[in-house]
């Protein structure tokens, strides 16, 4: 029974539809919001051909998201198990957050060309892409209406799920410091490397 009520709550993650109405201390929409927007703003950045349009428009879907994001961070009364769940989601919501705050500044930077830029959203929206599919997987293992499956089997692979996205949000970030990394030694040749220290932030903000 304890088991069977763990599931429930985890699966209260992943139920709902995310277009409704919530509540802040409500799991249910905010992971599937969660979900959606990343799968939107994907969508958006392989949208390539104005790549400063394009990313107003995955802003404007990040900022609207956001909120799902922040309210599920503050969700505590979960037990273990929903919470490995509620990790995982929040992974994601991390990896949409490196991609926008990252790729809004390298817009800025001179050190990328045009079509660099867009080969560095392709990628970051291919990385969001497989990240959220994970989530898809995820959200048919705790159903217990859905796949056949024990529970100790069910933890096993909410826990490889959560390995999984994991991965990519280092995928993401190694992504993005190799990057920045191209910006940084091309100023490098000409001197400008206080400019693109600074742009990229303190020690503590670099992922480089």
């Amino acid at each position: 029974m304890k088991t069977k009520i763990i599931m429930l709550v985890a699966i209260s993650l992943f139920a709902g539809n995310a277009n409704a109405q919530w509540a802040v201390i409500d799991p249910t929409n905010l992971a599937q919001g969660i979900v959606n927007t990343t799968k939107e703003i994907a969508q958006a950045s392989k949208t390539v051909s104005n790549t400063l349009d394009t990313f107003k428009e995955t802003k404007k879907l990040y900022d609207q998201g956001k909120e799902y994001y922040d309210a599920l961070k503050s969700v505590n009364n979960l037990v273990k198990d929903a919470r490995k769940v509620q990790k995982t989601v929040l992974l994601l919501g991390e990896i949409t957050d490196i991609y926008v705050s990252y790729f809004q500044i390298m817009l800025s930077d001179k050190n990328f060309r045009p079509e660099e830029l867009n080969a560095i959203a392709f990628g970051y929206a291919k990385l969001l892409d497989e990240s959220s599919d994970v989530l898809t997987e995820l959200k048919n293992v705790v159903n217990i209406n859905g796949l056949s499956m024990t529970d100790a089997e069910r933890m096993e692979r909410i826990d490889k799920a959560y390995n999984a996205v994991l991965n990519y949000r280092n995928l993401v970030s190694y992504y993005t410091r190799k990057n920045i990394s191209v910006s940084y030694l091309r100023a490098k040749k000409i001197n400008d490397t206080d400019r693109v220290m600074a742009l990229y932030g303190t020690a503590n903000d670099r992922y480089w």
